[in-house]
């Protein structure tokens, strides 16, 4: 299926406009799975092997989940589980209901196997997504919801903003990660600041119902704010990191590099591990970290695992690879544990700095 997507699929997607080729991917799967039969064909031809951890109180049958944005609205959460994730993030949905920026906002380089975009978090509304989620069928997996602040909500009431999502949702979903880091909603990376980060994680935490709440940070931090939002975020009981989310730094200045918005996929890799490591130094490991940012192979995986990331996210390797990618990566994973002896996934974490 993986060479099928490479040889027909992959081609056809690449003519269309990025976004496009998006959704349309999103509704297919969504069509599949809507069938018994669907969903078999998918853990079929996709389900990988399993490597059980436990983290947040939760189960994970493997540690690599859906990285948000691939899936806003929460369309194909049932297919997503049925390709072979071991988690899922959906969203970004802010309080009000937004169209995003202007279109055309989003845009793929092959060559850089990269995609740049300046969605805007267009989304229904966190009251027309808590609607939807009550109406729709649960996968059988961790499920948290990336929540962001509304474009014409002010920085002053941005708590308001993040609290009401979780408020609204939180019956719905195992937890929260808090989006302060997007770089396509002019002003919001100044919810980094320590600040304004603690009246968020404490209006958030105040109505999640004890559910899980991250922090999702930026690559483009230096090192010293990276650990203040850590001190930040620990001090007022968030239960770990999303590192990293998209980066408006460049590789180079041609095509695509030169569109405004948050480059993800290849380039950021080095970064995004290097962040994890800082961070998994910085607090001894004891603190749980989501690593993403240019994963699309087994080894891209396990750098970031062995240098702290307790789990992992993809996102534009789905785009560029397929589905096949899942199971790709996970049984590559398998294959490593069993390499270095090491009896679970949990004992990986972290191994880099151990050594």
């Amino acid at each position: 299926m993986g060479i099928g997507y490479s040889l027909l699929a992959r081609p056809m997607l690449a003519l269309m406009d990025s976004e496009k080729a998006h959704n349309r991917a999103i509704l297919v799967l969504r069509i599949i799975s809507a069938t018994v039969i669907g969903r078999m064909m998918l853990r079929i031809l996709y389900k990988p092997r399993v490597i059980q951890s436990n983290l947040f109180g939760h189960t994970f049958q493997n540690p690599l989940g859906l990285a948000a944005g691939m899936d806003k609205c929460a369309e194909a959460m049932i297919g997503w589980e049925n390709l072979g994730f071991g988690f899922i993030e959906i969203g970004g949905v802010t309080m009000e209901a937004q169209n995003g920026n202007p279109k055309p906002r989003m845009f793929r380089s092959k060559r850089h196997q990269a995609l740049v975009n300046r969605m805007g978090f267009n989304n229904p509304g966190s009251d027309k997504m808590a609607k939807h989620l009550s109406s729709t069928s649960r996968p059988n997996l961790p499920l948290l919801l990336n929540i962001g602040k509304s474009k014409n909500t002010s920085l002053e009431d941005a708590p308001h903003d993040y609290s009401k999502t979780a408020e609204l949702c939180r019956d719905y979903v195992d937890g929260f990660v808090i989006n302060v880091s997007s770089p396509n909603t002019p002003n919001l990376r100044k919810l980094q600041k320590d600040e304004e980060l603690a009246k968020i994680i404490t209006a958030v935490k105040n109505h999640s119902s004890g559910k899980i709440v991250l922090v999702k940070i930026s690559p483009d931090l230096e090192d010293i704010q990276i650990k203040s939002i850590v001190d930040t975020a620990r001090s007022l009981g968030c239960d770990g990191v999303v590192a990293t989310n998209t980066t408006v730094s460049r590789p180079d200045e041609q095509g695509v590099m030169t569109e405004t918005g948050g480059l993800s996929g290849r380039p950021l890799a080095k970064r995004s591990t290097e962040v994890i490591r800082l961070i998994a130094d910085y607090t001894n490991g004891e603190w749980p970290i989501i690593g993403v940012g240019g994963i699309s192979t087994a080894e891209d995986a396990w750098e970031k695992i062995v240098n702290g990331a307790s789990l992992i996210q993809i996102y534009s390797a789905m785009v560029f690879k397929g589905g096949s990618v899942i199971k790709e990566i996970v049984n590559g994973l398998d294959r490593k544990l069993r390499e270095h002896n090491l009896p679970n996934i949990q004992s990986a974490v972290g191994f880099a700095r151990r050594e």
